[in-house]
């Protein structure tokens, strides 16, 4: 090749793979396996094309940060990012913790992607994302994610068995009317855990009520307006399950605010186990999700597609348990 200077064309050709995959072996971009971009590299240093902007590139666009993108900075988003912190602590990459959200905006995860992979994360992880898939050059995990089809890896609990637990509880402990105040419509756990109320409601015998469910959609003033119409009714549930605990505390507060004794006439049960579950003067009964562990396997999953390995699932749905405490009685 004497009088030649090398082309990205070149080295794809000894490479013996696309200019496109040239491009992103030297860019460090997601979607190339580690022994292709060896390969390419190799190639790189055989041709003397390591002296193109393009190849010297490569290391400057390491960051050195993984991002975790979350809707907001609430009990569950804080467990997960403690998850994420403690899983990062012995490897080289920071954490950037990152909101773009905008109140109820949906897409707010492609915008901030966009922004920052490539220039300030090498990596990302999603929380409870609006979108379904992602078009960006670094990886990107899941947790919770939104309904539909995805292609993207993912990490969450069993919505559906906790939820289904919960209710057969209550159903165990003599309820017979029992609400459910549901999450958001776009998440996968919060059908999952919709379902599983439904379920356990069928495996007893029991009629569907339209009447005693609600969507608060996570929301805490808008579980208190659906809460206030349910536990005013004339013909109220005795026990209400809630899509998650910050749902449970509200109803809770709303109970107290209504006069309605609990667990005496009204049993509540959460889904998290936050801490602040603990910390009130009546402990919330709830089912346990790994809030820690969902962020530690998102983090190990994301942590091997960085270095071009192919995990051992790209789909971890983790266990649940019920922890009964003091916000549950048989009805009087």
């Amino acid at each position: 090749m004497s009088g030649h200077r090398p082309t990205i064309h070149d080295v794809a050709a000894r490479a013996g793979v696309s200019v496109a995959t040239v491009s992103k072996a030297v860019n460090g971009r997601y979607g190339v396996a580690r022994d292709t971009v060896d390969r390419v590299l190799e190639a790189v240093a055989e041709l003397g094309y390591e002296s193109s902007l393009i190849a010297s590139s490569m290391r400057a666009r390491r960051t050195g940060v993984i991002g975790v993108l979350v809707a907001d900075f609430e009990p569950f988003s804080a467990e997960v990012l403690k998850g994420v912190g403690e899983a990062l602590r012995d490897t080289p990459y920071d954490l950037l913790a990152y909101t773009g959200s905008r109140g109820d905006e949906e897409g707010w995860e492609r915008r901030s992607l966009s922004r920052l992979s490539g220039t300030l994360i090498d990596g990302a992880i999603m929380v409870t994302p609006t979108v379904v898939n992602v078009s960006t050059d670094v990886p990107v995990v899941a947790i919770d994610p939104h309904t539909g089809r995805a292609d993207l890896p993912i990490v969450e609990c069993d919505s559906f068995g906790g939820a289904r637990e919960a209710t057969r509880y209550l159903i165990e402990l003599g309820h017979r009317r029992i609400g459910f105040i549901a999450g958001r419509a776009d998440l996968r756990s919060s059908i999952a855990r919709d379902a599983g109320y439904r379920s356990a409601l069928a495996d007893a015998g029991l009629r569907f009520e339209p009447a005693f469910v609600a969507s608060g959609r996570y929301r805490e003033e808008t579980v208190r307006e659906v809460a206030i119409e349910m536990l005013s009714a004339r013909s109220r549930p005795t026990a209400v399950f809630a899509a998650n605990d910050i749902s449970a505390l509200a109803i809770l507060q709303v109970a107290s605010e209504l006069g309605i004794d609990v667990p005496g006439d009204l049993s509540i049960i959460g889904f998290d186990d936050i801490p602040e579950a603990t910390r009130l003067p009546v402990p919330l009964t709830t089912v346990r999700q790994p809030m820690g562990r969902l962020g530690a396997e998102a983090a190990g999953m994301l942590l091997a597609f960085m270095r071009g390995e192919e995990p051992p699932s790209t789909h971890l749905r983790l266990p649940t348990k019920l922890i009964p405490r003091a916000t549950t009685a048989p009805p009087r």
